[in-house]
């Protein structure tokens, strides 16, 4: 190729392979991802998307302009952050953050590749020429692409939910801008004369400098989200603990008021007996009989076998009906028995409350339904609780989505359930069928409580 040497050919990426660098590390991201279409679907667009980004990125070859070439590059990265956000089933805010990180590994992956490149094609014509680089170019990309998502796979971007905040994105975006510039200082160097102690005027210490910063801005932008997991997964563990202790606190005070409650009736019921032995009127045998009636929806009539699971559906019982929900339970409460109170409160006391939340917002009381199951079934404990469910079930990792606005600080009901149940070497399930919702807790038997199956 004419006119190829190491002072005019280092610097000049093909903006080609830039383009396929810049998709390809948008594949990524959109591989990891929760999709919004299907295969045949995303694949279309995918390829749509690719050659949009040539055409793009080739068209502006001859910008020289250092502001308009900066401009380009912006409407680059917009283009990745459009691509996974039409493909993928998220938040524009995580389609930011997923496009910047994108752009700066796309950077590092064409810097790198092209430098190789040169280098080894020097003296070979035969190798020479853009066309047959992608010979190279695409294994090299893929490697690095698969070796990134290994990375992020790792750290389970696939099975979490990002909902990146605003005061997350920020950093990301200050990081993108510092490695761009730092990265590019000695390119726009060319068109604004100016010395500074990061710039070079030697092509092989520029395109050096350009593919090392690209490098530690990968490092940096990977760090970035360790670092955000980690910070999530404290959180997300403090919120679990102050649920299972305020679900404790919860079973304390409804067993005290239970119990309260049973003396004022078991006191009230000796006083009726004594005043029906009595030769009263007919109407007060009526209005005794009604005051009776009364006050016996309060008698904790559960008796399961379990004094924590008696406390918790007493409790339930009356919340649910003073909203009109029926709540129906067979259980036998002596399977529970190698389970922490604390632990218990929290599946019970966030199960139920999740079924009633629900419940009330059921139109018409008559549909306003919640069944609980607890029995034992080869060598397993089953919780099973369902109530009547209208609409469509979307999961967010193996979990319903919330309906919520700010997604973020809301479900954590039923991941303490999961996270609890986990403790005992258990599973959670969750499905509809037939307008029932179900949540179904599985948990091994301990050896030394199979004795009572």
């Amino acid at each position: 190729m004419e006119g190829f040497n190491i002072e005019n050919a280092v610097l000049d990426i093909p903006r080609l392979y830039t383009a396929i660098a810049e998709w390809s590390a948008c594949m990524v991201f959109i591989a990891l991802l929760p999709k919004r279409l299907h295969s045949a679907k995303m694949a279309v667009f995918s390829t749509m998307a690719l050659i949009i980004q040539i055409f793009f990125l080739i068209y502006t070859t001859k910008v020289s302009a250092a502001f308009l070439w900066i401009l380009c590059m912006v409407m680059a990265v917009t283009f990745m952050v459009g691509h996974i956000l039409s493909v993928c089933r998220t938040g524009w805010r995580d389609a930011v953050y997923c496009g910047l990180q994108a752009f700066v590994l796309a950077e590092f992956m064409a810097s790198l590749e092209w430098q190789i490149h040169v280098f080894y094609t020097l003296d070979r014509p035969t190798f020479q020429g853009v066309w047959k680089g992608l010979l190279f170019a695409l294994p090299f990309y893929g490697g690095v692409c698969l070796l990134y998502w290994c990375l992020l796979h790792r750290q389970k971007m696939s099975v979490e939910a990002l909902n990146i905040h605003k005061n997350e994105l920020w950093p990301v975006l200050l990081i993108v801008v510092i490695i761009f510039t730092f990265s590019n200082m000695s390119f726009i160097n060319e068109y604004v004369s100016f010395i500074t102690p990061f710039t070079s005027t030697y092509s092989e210490e520029i395109a050096t400098i350009r593919t090392m910063v690209d490098l530690s801005g990968v490092a940096m932008m990977f760090a970035h989200y360790i670092l955000r997991c980690e910070v999530r997964a404290h959180q997300e563990l403090d919120t679990m603990q102050q649920i299972l202790q305020s679900q404790y606190q919860q079973y304390e005070q409804s067993r005290e008021s239970i119990e309260l409650i049973n003396y004022k009736y078991h006191d009230l019921k000796h006083q009726i007996e004594f005043l029906r032995s009595e030769k009263d009127p007919e109407k007060r045998n009526a209005y005794l009989n009604r005051m009776e009636e009364e006050i016996r929806q309060y008698e904790a009539q559960n008796k399961t076998g379990n004094k924590v699971l008696d406390t918790i559906l007493t409790s339930k019982t009356m919340s649910c009906q003073q909203c009109g929900i029926s709540l129906n339970c067979v259980a036998d409460g002596s399977l529970l028995d190698f389970i922490d109170v604390i632990d218990l409160c929290s599946i019970l006391g966030n199960a139920l409350d999740n079924a009633i939340e629900y419940e009330k917002t059921i139109t018409g009381e008559e549909k306003r339904l919640i069944h609980v199951a607890i029995f034992a079934q080869k060598e397993f404990l089953i919780m099973r609780f369902e109530n009547y469910f209208e609409g469509e079930l979307e999961l967010n990792e193996g979990l319903p989505a919330s309906s919520k606005k700010e997604k973020e600080f809301h479900g954590y009901g039923l991941k303490s359930i999961r996270y609890t149940v986990k403790k005992y070497s258990g599973a959670v399930n969750v499905s509809v069928q037939d307008n029932w919702f179900e949540l179904k807790i599985l948990i091994p038997i301990p050896e030394n409580r199979k004795g009572i199956l």
